[in-house]
């Protein structure tokens, strides 16, 4: 049973009001400049991730600790990338 304010009411809200007026904010964001130090950033995790996912890929075997740490390496790489592609510079008008 159906009544309203319930969770199917509240996700139904969610999914076809609030969602897409947040993929569009991230999106402008995201589209918007990046500061010098966080293009960087940017940059050093694209190497990082690209290291580790070589790392995670070789055809040979390796030791359990390095292919650890190879993961690790890749989940930080991907999350300081994206974070750094979010920051934005503040430019008044």
């Amino acid at each position: 049973m159906i009544t309203n304010g319930s969770v199917f009411s509240t996700s139904f809200y969610f999914f076809m009001i609030q969602l897409p007026i947040m993929t569009n904010t991230i999106v402008k964001r995201v589209q918007r400049r990046t500061p010098v130090f966080f293009k960087k950033l940017r940059n050093i995790s694209l190497l990082l991730t690209g290291i580790s996912a070589s790392v995670l890929a070789a055809p040979v075997a390796l030791p359990a600790i390095l292919i650890k740490i190879a993961g690790y390496l890749a989940v930080a790489g991907a999350v300081a990338g994206s974070v750094s592609q979010t920051a934005v510079t503040n430019e008044r008008k």
